[in-house]
């Protein structure tokens, strides 16, 4: 049986914006206002026991220890993305480390390692223009706003392009200059005949030289600056090099620890039955079966789940399955195709707000050829690799939880939340992720392992079954748009989008709703629709649906002016970044070279996350529609690479997620119930259908952008786009399946 639940679903991610922060500012107020009189060096915040021994704690983010070994702490998680190898770098070139000498942790969860880098690199940059007497005010400014905002946030690939951009960088460069200070005192040396280099400090006039473990000590009597010299980029030796990740050794070796490897003391297993039809509740639940089997311990009704209790999980899982529960109400007239008629209904009069408005778009539409389509896009589920599980030990009035999460402090104040405990009371032990992609910054399996805790007394662990988790997921919302345009003279003279907003969490200061191209009249226009279901960030959220829609319009607008698609988008980039990516592209990807019958590529660009992706896909059609992609052509401007190799695989990685969506994924509801409930109804995109991938970036010293996510967007609408060359049907709804096509 299919099991889905009525617990609260709640994101962390993407809610946050530059009018939150300042909201959040004012709503603080004498708080805020007393932070700003005292002002205490937001660097010098550490966290009970961040340094043990005889370890030394240079500032918040870096500790050295007498035989000079440095470690960096990092404010997010680490799901495979490579996040903590990256800032570790950055932090590592400024401090002139040793790279071979450094190791990362992830951050205490606790108040003092909130990420207020990520909301102060957001709002403010670097803060050039902000007076020095004013910056450590600013700085604690928003490590108290951001406590509430974003805490220790890991999403809308932010991690590189701010906290490492506008943190890591600052923390490497602070321990630095506290080093060259305790030299120059030990030495009686002017500061400026002092330099840094491989976790040396040197006086060359003298020879003088020592580790910057010999000087950890001393260094960390001074105050950390808020606001210290950075390198140039030219002097870079570390940024910009391929380094292996520093976690791969351990999940090689197989001691890394992900949520559902955790064991503790006198623990048992726990598996979970949530209800069949959406909002349904428990009306009666027979255990005598599921009781009588060994090895069963307890079964416990929380009125709107089920668990079972074992001594390991296929007993509680099979526990689950001998259960006799008798669900009551819920939306059993809940569809896909109820769904839709509602999306249908509120483009026609919802709740309409004005995004982006630019000259008269209703005389350009009547002048030239216009065209109008409708696309729209599916409910997805994120499908990550390790279910979601979480493992809670309560004594007393503490509480002790080993899981996976994007963003631990909220998980560990949601859990507070739940016990009715203080968030000090509570102890998160952070884990590996088997995956993502915005699903485990939710906390409803948090907050349900915490309530199957609660009536137990021993330690457990909740695992969902893969079952449980895809049919009670937050997922990315299916949603419709109408577009119009209007070429005149070779050019689009209009463009108009009116799409649905089903409230998925995606900032609009991210603005993924821009037509990125020039064009003189516009009118983008959102309508609000929530979803009757838990939808949530998905990896690239919002950028996934509107890359998909405009990047396929584009090719009805190149179409319609008798252009070539290329060529059409690099006419009408005014932005020389993205010029140059599709420019690259086409150089890459041998666009205009006669391909082998039955063959075609097609090309889309979307710019989202600070970072620029083209992407170019190579497809071939069998005559009974049987689709192959032989190979994907990424060219990507990030600005500034941090580690080539860690970027690559990003790309290549978010390419198949990509893909995967387009040519196979959809959930479907029906009678109120998820249909979709593994892999086998699922598909997932395996070895041997894989794409050869190439991936080039542009040589840039622009600020780093995001790569978590940004190469998802463009790789679906470059896809079908290719398919319209082959088959002559535009595909506007998903996957492709839809248009009578299947994967060869």
């Amino acid at each position: 049986m299919s099991y889905t639940t009525k617990t609260k679903k709640r994101s962390t991610l993407g809610k946050w914006t530059r009018r939150s922060f300042l909201a959040t500012a004012g709503v603080v107020g004498g708080g805020l206002a007393l932070g700003l009189t005292l002002s205490p060096n937001r660097l010098k915040m550490a966290a009970d026991g961040a340094a043990t021994g005889d370890e030394v704690l240079l500032n918040t983010w870096v500790k050295v220890t007498p035989d000079n070994k440095i470690t960096v702490f990092f404010p997010h998680s680490e799901m495979g993305q490579g996040a903590g190898t990256g800032l570790a770098q950055m932090l590592a070139e400024e401090m002139e480390a040793d790279w071979d000498t450094v190791s990362i942790v992830q951050a205490p969860v606790t108040e003092e390692y909130t990420n207020s880098d990520l909301g102060r690199g957001y709002i403010v940059g670097e803060g050039a223009n902000i007076p020095a007497f004013m910056y450590p005010m600013l700085d604690f400014a928003f490590f108290q706003i951001a406590g509430n905002l974003v805490g220790q946030m890991t999403g809308g690939s932010t991690a590189i392009r701010l906290t490492g951009h506008h943190g890591m960088r600052r923390a490497g460069a602070a321990a630095k200059e506290m080093l060259l200070q305790a030299a120059a005192a030990e030495w009686d040396v002017p500061l400026a005949s002092l330099t840094a280099r491989d976790s040396m400090v040197t006086h060359e006039a003298s020879g003088r030289s020592a580790t910057f473990g010999a000087l950890a000590a001393q260094a960390a009597e001074y105050s950390p600056n808020l606001k210290p010299a950075l390198k140039d980029s030219a002097d870079y030796r570390i940024v910009g090099t391929a380094k292996s990740r520093l976690d791969l050794p351990e999940k090689v070796n197989g001691t890394a620890q992900f949520g559902i490897d955790v064991t503790v003391p006198g623990m048992v297993y726990a598996a979970v039955a949530l209800p069949p039809i959406r909002d349904a509740r428990v009306a009666a639940v027979d255990d005598s079966a599921a009781l009588a089997r060994p090895g069963v311990g307890q079964v416990v009704n929380l009125g709107d789940a089920v668990a079972a209790t074992a001594d390991s999980y296929w007993t509680a899982s099979r526990a689950i399955e001998a259960l006799d529960i008798t669900w009551s109400g819920g939306q059993t007239e809940l569809s896909s195709a109820s769904v839709r008629a509602q999306h249908v209904s509120d483009l026609e009069g919802g709740d309409l707000e004005e995004m982006d408005a630019e000259g008269d778009v209703a005389g350009a539409l009547g002048q030239g050829t216009s065209l109008k389509a409708e696309y729209e896009v599916p409910y997805l589920a994120h499908a990550t690799m390790e279910p979601m599980n979480c493992t809670v030990s309560l004594s007393g009035d503490r509480a002790d939880i080993w899981v996976g999460h994007q963003n631990q402090l909220f998980a560990r104040n949601a859990a507070a939340e739940t016990l009715g405990m203080e968030p000090a009371n509570v102890t998160m032990h952070p884990v590996y992720l088997g995956g993502g992609f915005g699903r485990r910054g939710d906390m409803d399996f948090v907050t349900l392992g915490v309530r199957i805790a609660q009536s137990l007394d021993t330690p457990v662990k909740v695992i969902w079954s893969r079952e449980t988790d895809m049919t009670n997921d937050t997922y990315r919302p299916a949603i419709l748009a109408r577009m119009e345009g209007a070429v005149q003279n070779g050019r689009i003279s209009a463009f108009s989008n009116r799409y649905i907003d089903a409230r998925s969490g995606m900032p609009d200061s991210e603005r993924p709703f821009d037509f990125q191209y020039d064009v003189p009249n516009r009118d983008i226009v959102r309508v609000i629709c929530p979803s009757p279901i838990p939808v949530g960030t998905w990896r690239a959220v919002d950028f996934t649906q509107m890359g998909f829609f405009h990047e396929s319009f584009m090719d009805e607008l190149a179409e319609a002016a008798g252009a070539d698609p290329l060529q059409f988008r690099i006419d009408h980039s005014g932005n020389p970044r993205r010029r140059a990516v599709l420019e690259r592209l086409g150089a890459e990807s041998g666009w205009g070279e006669t391909l082998p019958e039955g063959q075609a590529i097609g090309v889309a660009m979307v710019d989202s996350f600070g970072t620029i992706v083209g992407q170019a896909v190579h497809v071939g059609v069998s005559p009974d529609g049987g689709v192959t992609v032989h190979r994907v052509v990424s060219v990507v401007d990030c600005g500034r690479v941090i580690n080539p190799s860690a970027a690559e695989a990003q790309v290549t990685g978010s390419v198949i997620y990509g893909l995967t969506s387009a040519l196979y994924g959809e959930i479907t509801l029906e009678g109120g119930a998820i249909r979709q409930t593994n892999f086998p109804d699922y598909e997932m995109i395996r070895l041997e259908n894989a794409p050869e991938q190439s991936v080039h970036f542009i040589d840039s010293d622009e600020a780093p952008g995001g790569l978590g996510e940004p190469a998802v967007p463009p790789v679906t609408p470059a896809l079908t786009n290719a398919l319209y060359k082959l088959t002559g049907n535009r595909i506007r709804n998903l996957p492709i399946t839809k248009s009578g096509l299947h994967v060869a």
